[in-house]
C-alpha cells in the first residue's frame, strides 16, 4: 500500500481513488489516523488553504413532517418531544440573518421540515431572501425539501445561491432508512437546483447502520452529483426516532470519514455538520484538517456549539474565516 502522502500527491495530480483504496481508508489502523489526516490536509490546502467557511442554520418549520425518515425527529415517525410550529414570520428570518452576518458567517441557510414547500412557503422565502440581500451580503442555503414545478427558477430569481438536499445514504441502505421517497427523488431535487444555476449541496449521514461500502458509494455518488457542498452528518440518535440507541460511531472512525470524502471529493467544500460535538467529542478540531467548512450555532432540533467556542478554535487551529464582505471576499484572523 502507498503512503498516504503518496496518494494525497497523486489526488492532487487528478487521480481518482479507487473503491479498494477508499475501502482502506475507512479500515486504516488508528497508529496511522495522524499520517491520514496530514494527507488529506494536503489536499484541502491545496484548493483552500487555512481558510474556513462558516454556516449557519434558521429552522424556518419544525416538525409537522409526513416523511418517514429513520434518522429525524421531525418525521412522521417519532416520538421525540420538539417543538412543532408551522413557517416562522420573516421578521424571524431577518433576525437569524443578523446574527449571521455579525458572527462573519459566509453561508446562512434557511431551513424547513416537510416534504416540500407549498408555493406560498415558496413566495414567503423569496421575500425574505430579496430583503437578505438587501441588507446583508451573505451567500442563501435554502433547504426546503423536494421541489416542483418551477419553485428552484423562483428561488434562483430571488437570490437564493445554494440548494442543499441531501442524499443521506447509499441508494442500496436508503430503503432502510425511508420508503416515503425514494433515493431518485432526492437526486432529482438536486438536479433541478442545478438545472437553474443554483449551486448544488448534498452531502450524507453516517452511522446509520450502514456497511463501509455504502459510505464509500455515498462518497462516489456526490462526486458524481457533482455537489459543490458536502455537508457530513454524523448520527446523533434521538430518543423516539427509529435510530434511538444507535451508536456505531468513535471520533477516530469519524475523522477517517471526513478524509475520504476529502480524498474522494478533493476541490469541494466539505463541512462538517450535525452531530460534530457528540461525535468528534474532544477531537473536534482535526476535523478540520480534511474538512474546510463547519456550522456554527444550533441544528434542526438539536443544540451545537457556542460560536464563539468555534471561533476559539478556529483560532487555535490557526486557520482564518473565509467570507464576503461588501463584495468582496475576505480572510479574518479571528485574533
Amino acid at each position: 500500500m502507498k503512503t498516504w502522502k503518496a496518494l494525497a500527491e497523486q489526488v492532487i495530480e487528478g487521480r481518482e481513488v479507487t473503491n479498494e483504496e477508499a475501502l482502506s481508508i475507512l479500515r486504516s489502523p488508528d497508529e496511522e489516523l495522524l499520517e491520514l489526516l496530514h494527507s488529506a490536509y494536503l489536499i484541502r490546502k491545496h484548493y483552500y488553504g487555512n481558510k474556513v467557511k462558516l454556516n449557519m442554520i434558521i429552522n424556518t418549520k419544525s416538525g409537522l413532517c409526513p416523511e418517514n425518515c429513520g434518522y429525524c425527529s421531525q418525521s412522521s415517525v417519532s416520538d421525540a418531544p420538539i417543538e412543532k410550529y408551522r413557517m416562522v414570520d420573516k421578521e424571524t428570518i431577518m433576525k437569524g440573518a443578523k446574527n449571521a452576518h455579525q458572527l462573519n458567517v459566509g453561508t446562512y441557510c434557511i431551513v424547513a421540515s416537510g416534504r416540500g414547500p407549498s408555493n406560498r412557503e415558496v413566495d414567503h422565502v423569496v421575500s425574505a431572501v430579496k430583503e437578505i440581500k438587501q441588507q446583508y451580503n451573505l451567500k442563501v442555503c435554502a433547504c426546503l425539501g423536494l421541489l416542483k414545478g418551477d419553485q428552484a427558477k423562483r428561488l434562483k430569481e430571488a437570490g437564493v445561491d445554494r440548494y442543499n438536499h441531501n442524499i443521506n445514504t447509499s441508494v442500496n441502505h436508503h430503503e432502510n432508512i425511508t420508503t416515503s421517497h425514494t433515493y431518485e427523488d432526492r437526486v432529482n431535487t438536486v438536479e433541478q437546483a442545478k438545472a437553474q444555476g443554483i449551486s448544488p449541496c448534498s452531502g450524507i449521514i453516517v452511522g446509520m447502520k450502514e456497511t463501509l461500502q455504502d459510505v464509500v458509494d455515498m462518497a462516489h455518488s456526490l462526486k458524481v452529483l457533482d455537489a459543490d457542498s458536502i455537508p457530513v452528518n454524523f448520527l446523533h440518535a434521538i430518543d423516539g426516532t427509529p435510530l434511538e440507541g444507535t451508536d456505531e460511531l468513535n471520533p477516530r472512525y469519524c475523522l477517517k470519514v471526513l478524509c475520504l470524502m476529502r480524498f474522494i471529493n478533493p476541490t469541494k467544500e466539505i463541512r462538517i455538520s450535525g452531530g460534530r460535538e457528540v461525535n468528534l467529542r474532544s477531537l473536534q478540531p482535526l476535523g478540520l484538517y480534511p474538512a474546510n467548512s463547519i456550522f456554527v450555532g444550533d441544528y434542526l432540533t438539536t443544540a451545537g456549539q457556542d460560536g464563539t467556542a468555534d471561533h476559539r478554535m478556529l483560532e487555535d487551529l490557526g486557520f482564518e474565516i473565509d467570507y464576503v464582505k461588501e463584495g468582496i471576499r475576505q480572510s479574518v484572523t479571528t485574533r
